[in-house]
């Protein structure tokens, strides 16, 4: 059996985090997989993880009770080809990874955090999307197509804050690929290309998965946790 680790700070009350679960368990299942997720908490994050887990799900939920743990745990996927969604919370927590290991924004923050940062690259949005659902442009050739078969799609979010304006030009100098944007021209959907599984919405694709329907971005996350990893040490 291969295990997920659904990282986040859990609340049965919470509706994305209840249809993560869900989400999970109808992928694996439509693909005859035999996968375990299990909730763990970003202050209860350590090195243990990376030996027992065969993904990572960065789930919705933020702030998390330890930024630090989290963005260690990212930055050990990216670089370790180790699959991982973000969804929501996720989303925002790797982008934040990328400013600051990718781009050399050490000081890269989120305005859950730090509102007044010097550089805030997660910024409060003008209009919040809690509750929401938009049409969604993906880029032609992505992973994210390929997956979903389709370039145009649409999505429910549950967030406030989203990617600065201010530092797109800069995220777009990293070495990823922005596969995914809103009407508007604005950033949902970071991948990296030539990794494993490296994928992150700001909206929260596990939301519309159902047992006759299971989500394509979790298909193909479970599918990458089951095949078997080279380089997780």
């Amino acid at each position: 059996m291969k295990k997920v680790a659904l990282i986040a700070e859990y609340d049965p009350s919470f509706e994305p985090h209840v249809a993560t679960e869900r989400a999970l368990r109808h992928s694996a299942d439509g693909a005859g997989l035999e996968i375990k997720g299990d909730w763990i908490s970003t202050e209860d994050l350590g090195p243990e993880l990376y030996s027992e887990y065969q993904g990572l799900w960065i789930g919705p939920g933020s702030p998390y009770r330890n930024m630090r743990k989290t963005l260690e745990v990212i930055r050990y996927a990216r670089e370790n080809d180790v699959p991982l969604l973000g969804t929501c919370g996720g989303f925002q927590h790797v982008i934040l990874e990328i400013a600051r290991n990718m781009l050399g924004f050490k000081e890269a923050e989120h305005a859950e955090y730090d509102p007044y940062a010097s550089d805030l690259f997660i910024s409060e949005l003008a209009c919040s999307l809690a509750g929401r659902e938009m049409a969604l442009s993906l880029t032609q050739g992505s992973r994210a197509a390929a997956l979903y078969g389709s370039t145009r799609t649409t999505e429910r979010y549950y967030c406030n804050f989203g990617v600065n304006p201010a530092y797109v030009e800069e995220l777009k100098k990293a070495p990823i690929r922005v596969s995914g944007s809103d009407a508007e021209g604005e950033i949902r959907v970071v991948e990296i290309p030539a990794h494993r599984f490296f994928i992150a919405t700001l909206f929260v694709p596990q939301a519309r998965s159902t047992r006759s329907c299971p989500h394509p971005l979790v298909d193909g996350f479970v599918k990458a946790v089951s095949a078997p990893l080279t380089r997780f040490s």
